[in-house]
C-alpha cells in the first residue's frame, strides 16, 4: 500500500484533520500527563474509600469502646474486666493462668 493509496481512505481524511489530531493530543495529555489527570484521580478516588473503610471501622471500634465503659460503670463489671485483662487479684487470693497449646501436630 503506498502513500496515495492511503491518503485515499476515508478513516486517514479524518485522522489527518488537524483538529482531530489537536483533539487527541490534548485528550492524551489530559488523560495521562497532566498533573490533573485520570490516572491521579483514580488513585484519589481509591484512596477516599480506603480512607472512608477506615473511618466507618474506627466509628464501630469507638461505639464498642463506649458499650465497654458503659458496663464499667458498675463496680462488679470493673473488677471482672481488671481481673480478665491484667489479671488483678484480691489480697490473699491465687491466681492461676492456663495457656492451651493452639499448635496443631
Amino acid at each position: 500500500m503506498n502513500l496515495k493509496a492511503l491518503k485515499n481512505k476515508k478513516w486517514f481524511k479524518i485522522m489527518s484533520n488537524k483538529y482531530v489530531l489537536l483533539i487527541l493530543i490534548f485528550g492524551g495529555w489530559m488523560l495521562f500527563l497532566d498533573s490533573n489527570s485520570w490516572l491521579v484521580h483514580n488513585e484519589l478516588n481509591q484512596e477516599i474509600n480506603e480512607l472512608e473503610e477506615n473511618r466507618q471501622y474506627y466509628k464501630n471500634e469507638i461505639a464498642k469502646d463506649k458499650a465497654t465503659i458503659e458496663q464499667l460503670q458498675d463496680s462488679v463489671e470493673m473488677e471482672k474486666f481488671a481481673r480478665q485483662q491484667y489479671y488483678m487479684k484480691r489480697p490473699n487470693e491465687e491466681i492461676f493462668i492456663i495457656e492451651y497449646d493452639t499448635i496443631q501436630e
